[in-house]
């Protein structure tokens, strides 16, 4: 899907609901998620053992966090969306 470009916020604020843009693959690999874990002191085993994650999780893998995901918007958005020009 192409970059949605608008003009204004107002032009934005029409488009709530929609479907603005759909971003390509990108691969989150384990090296980010430990260094987000460092980053956040937040080492929980389902983010970073990978053995214990394999036997425990119900993924059988490491996932990332929330945040990390949540921190990866901005660069979507600048894939999918341009405001103003």
């Amino acid at each position: 899907m192409p970059l949605v470009k608008v003009k204004t916020l107002d032009a934005l604020r029409n488009l709530s609901g929609e479907e603005l843009a759909v971003t390509p693959w990108f691969e989150v690999r384990q090296e980010r998620i430990d260094r987000f874990a460092d980053a956040t002191e937040d080492h929980q085993w389902i983010h970073v053992d990978r053995e214990r994650a394999q036997r425990e999780s119900p993924y059988g893998a490491t996932i990332a966090h929330g945040f990390l995901t949540l921190s990866l918007l901005s660069r979507f958005m600048r894939e999918a969306l341009e405001v103003g020009g």
